[in-house]
Order: structure tokens, then C-alpha cells, then sequence
């Protein structure tokens, strides 16, 4: 096998899956019998063992514990027969080592299984992972409630799990949880919720026989969610242009229910209705290349907002591959819209960051909130806007804005020293906004912060960010020569 490339770091959910690679898996070849099988799992104190082809390395199937219960142990309880006669092999789930921990748990809470093949460039066996390994990264809670989602049979039970992951965020704020494993979490775990609504959802309905994907847009497909934030969805499906109209219609009342039951556990029903229950972003593949084709185009301010949210879709549930076709397609069109991408990039530098050359902070006329900073406007959306243009124009696929910083570094696009402070600064704005959510504010509230009311530090420090969110701007006006 492949040396795995790991790094000395503790991984996160953003990590590749090389990351949680520990050690070469017990494999069997398919001749194997299975009595040879048993023992090595048990030797080897193992769950599993993966079946591979004896000349290339590929993995053919999994056969594990469970299997010795249902297949063996409850029919036959014969053991000197092969291995391969008893496999899991259809379905079997692989990931290359570069997909990220993240994909791997959400692959498996989609299929309802507990291990992902993981395979090199080549389609070798590198090792496997499972829901445990990916648990140990998350706190006890995070794994209680992971747990909880997966076994919710109503939506009561979603409904709790819900709140749970609100407490189980407030607490890790409360132990001094940073901000990006904690958006990490929040995200992950609200993945979670989104598939297993969509689940209970889809056994009540008829669906059409075609091909179909639920898609995140906004802060959930950025993997930035935090305690106050509504809904920001679509869907997507694959049907000749003459039959769309008419599959379209089949799904929407099912989103409308997906979509009213995400409300009942605490995510608003967007009021740009920016929803999948919405007509116009019910779509097939063609006409979701339509729908981008026109906000390229159209150059208009409205436009430009709705690409803000529409361009940072990622598939939550169904066929992923719909998505990332969608997604190939928008990052091969794109970086040669040079009018497009300017226009995107004045609306990033219209907003600037509140700050003065007298006094330390600026502050905006709004009479409901005087004397307070908006962290989402003027803060946090100053880093997300930059990101998104410079990820777009250079072909990066990553939806995150601190994974497409990153990217862009390692691409060379952005200085790898300065890159570290500006993601520095960036989270410590979505702390800051973590914190004041807290409490329950009101929609206007949820975002806005007194400077008085902080620390000294934290004042310093949230200056600085404010700086460093005013050097992305500037990148951007170097670049598109504002």
C-alpha cells in the first residue's frame, strides 16, 4: 500500500480523510474462507475486513461483525465457506484520501452506514473509516446527538435533537470553544438533521423516478452556520427539458414539507424565500445552468446579490453528483467573466469595514440599534464576499470562505503569511457573533454588538480583524484595478 500522508496535527472535520488513516486495514482476498476471515478480525480485535482484489489493491467488499450475525450466524453458520459469498459488496462507499472528514460523515449518515472505504489516487485500498473515528474528533455531546438524529423515528424527536445541538453549542462557548471547530460542529450536526428530515419527508411521498439532490446555499453551504440563521436551500434534478415542468411539481410539495418541518426545529422559513418549496429554484441541471447563466449575464445589482447566496451551494442529500456537475460547470464558466467578476468585486468594496482614522469604531444611522456594530454586514460578510470572488475567478471548488482562503494560498494567489491573519480575523468575528446569540436576541439584535461593551482586548482585537477585512478589500481592488 501507499505511504498514507498524514500530518502531526490533530485533524478536524475539514481535514482529509488521510488525516484519520492510522493503520494498514486487515484485508482478505475473496478466495479467502471465511473462517480465516472470523479469526483475523478477531486477532486483530477488528470489526471488519475489507475484501480486495489480490492483483490491484481494490477493494471488492466489506464483511463485518454485523454480517457474521445476519448472514452467517442466523442461516448457514457455515464457516469454511468463501468470503466473498458473504460480503457487503453492492453499494460498497469509497472516498479518495483527499475527500475531506466532513464528506465521509455526511456519505454515511446519507446511506445509514457506519464505514467509508477510503482508496489512493490510484483506487487502492488506503484504509478505512467509521462513525466512531469520525466521533472521536467531536465532543461527547456532539456524538450523543449525532447518535439521536440518526435514530429519530418522528419529529419530535428531531425537534429535541434540535435544542440539543443549541445547548451543546452554548456550552462549548461556555468552555471556551473557538470559533471553527465550533461552526464545524454546528454545520455538521445541522447536516445531520437536514438528512434525516429529508428521510422521514421522502418515505411519505411518491417522488418521480428520476435522479435528485437537496442543496444547501448560504452560510450552511459555506459550513458557517451559528445560533441565529434561517433557511437557504434548493434542489436540483435530472429530467429532459419537456418533462421538467411536470417533475417539478411532484417535488415541491414535498419540499414544502421538508422545508416547514427545518422550521418547526428552529431554522425560519426564509423570508426571500430562498427555499427548495420555491418554484424557481426547483430546477433540473439545464435549467439551474440557465438560472446561473442569467445572473452572469444580467450585470445588475439584484443579481449580484442573489449570486452572494446562490454560488456557495453544496449537496446536503440524494445523487451528490448532480451538484458537483453543477459545480464544474459554474467553475469552468465563470473565471473567464472578467465584467462579471468586477462588478461582483465593487459590491464586496461598496461595504467598508467600521472603523476610523480618529475614532476606533464608525457607526451606522440605524435607529433601532444605535451605537452597536453590525458583525454580519460590516464584518463577517466583508471576509465571505472577498473570498467567494477570488475562489470563483481562480477555479477553487472549496465553499468555505476560510477553505477558500486557504486554498488560494496554497495556489499561490494569496501571501501564505498574511493569509493566517486574515482567517484569525475572520473568526474572531464569528465568535464575537456567537457569543451575542447566546441569549435569544431578536432577529435585528442577533448580530449587533456595543464596542463599549467589550473588553479592552477583545476591542483591540476586533479592530485589527476590521484590518484585516479592509486588506482582502484591498486585494480586491488591486485586482479588478478599483
Amino acid at each position: 500500500m501507499s505511504e498514507t500522508p498524514q500530518g502531526a496535527y490533530r485533524p478536524n472535520l475539514h481535514s482529509p480523510l488521510a488525516a484519520l488513516v492510522r493503520k494498514k486495514p486487515i484485508t482478505a482476498t475473496p478466495e479467502t474462507p471465511l473462517r480465516e476471515a472470523v479469526q483475523a478480525m478477531s486477532e486483530n480485535r477488528v470489526g471488519s475486513i475489507i475484501v480486495v482484489e489480490p492483483e490491484s489493491g481494490r477493494p471488492l467488499g466489506i464483511f463485518t461483525l454485523r454480517d457474521l450475525l445476519h448472514r452467517v450466524a442466523a442461516k448457514s453458520c457455515d464457516l469454511d465457506q468463501m468470503v466473498m459469498s458473504v460480503m457487503s459488496g453492492s453499494g460498497l462507499l469509497m472516498l479518495n484520501w483527499r475527500s475531506t472528514i466532513y464528506q465521509a460523515a455526511l456519505v454515511m449518515a446519507r446511506h445509514g452506514v457506519h464505514h467509508v472505504i477510503i482508496v489512493d489516487a490510484a483506487g487502492k485500498l488506503a484504509g478505512i473509516v467509521s462513525q466512531e473515528d469520525i466521533y472521536e474528533l467531536q465532543s461527547g455531546g456532539g456524538k450523543a446527538i449525532s447518535s439521536a438524529i440518526r435514530t429519530a423515528r418522528d419529529m419530535n424527536a428531531l425537534v429535541a435533537a434540535a435544542e440539543g445541538i443549541r445547548r451543546l453549542a452554548v456550552g462549548m462557548m461556555a468552555e471556551g470553544g473557538a470559533a471553527e471547530p465550533l461552526t464545524q460542529l454546528i454545520s455538521n450536526l445541522n447536516d445531520h438533521l437536514t438528512v434525516r428530515i429529508v428521510e422521514l419527508t421522502r418515505a411519505e411521498f411518491s417522488l418521480p423516478k428520476v435522479e435528485w439532490c437537496w442543496l444547501a446555499f448560504g452560510s450552511e453551504g459555506r459550513f458557517e452556520q451559528t445560533l441565529s440563521t434561517d433557511q437557504d436551500n434548493g434542489l436540483v434534478f435530472a429530467a429532459p427539458a419537456a418533462e421538467a415542468a411536470q417533475v417539478r411539481e411532484a417535488f415541491l410539495p414535498f419540499a414544502r414539507v421538508v422545508n416547514e418541518r427545518l422550521a418547526l426545529c428552529g431554522f425560519p422559513l426564509c423570508k426571500g424565500n430562498v427555499m427548495a418549496s420555491n418554484p424557481e429554484l426547483c430546477l433540473s441541471v439545464d435549467e439551474w445552468h440557465g438560472k446561473f447563466e442569467g445572473w452572469i449575464r444580467a450585470n445588475s445589482p439584484q443579481a449580484l446579490l442573489d449570486a452572494t447566496i446562490y454560488f456557495d451551494f453544496r449537496a446536503i442529500y440524494g445523487e451528490e453528483d448532480l451538484a458537483e456537475r453543477l459545480r464544474e460547470w459554474v467553475l469552468k464558466r465563470v473565471p473567464g467573466e472578467a465584467l462579471f467578476l468586477r462588478l461582483m468585486a465593487v459590491n464586496a468594496t461598496q461595504v467598508e469595514p467600521p472603523i476610523g482614522f480618529i475614532r476606533d469604531f464608525t457607526f451606522d444611522k440605524n435607529p433601532d440599534y444605535p451605537h452597536t456594530l453590525d458583525l454580519k454586514t460590516n464584518g463577517a460578510r466583508l471576509f465571505v464576499d472577498a473570498a467567494r470572488i477570488l475562489a470563483l475567478a481562480n477555479g477553487v471548488s472549496e465553499t468555505g470562505t476560510a477553505q477558500r482562503l486557504r486554498a488560494l494560498a496554497e495556489r499561490g494567489k494569496l501571501g501564505r503569511d498574511d493569509i493566517h491573519a486574515v482567517i484569525d480575523g475572520f473568526f474572531f468575528i464569528q465568535q464575537l457573533r456567537l457569543r451575542n446569540q447566546q441569549d435569544d436576541k431578536s432577529e435585528g439584535a442577533a448580530n449587533r454588538i456595543d464596542p463599549d461593551a467589550l473588553n479592552e482586548l477583545d476591542r483591540l482585537v476586533l479592530r485589527e480583524a476590521f484590518k484585516q477585512a479592509k486588506k482582502l478589500q484591498g486585494r480586491l481592488q488591486l485586482e479588478y484595478r478599483l
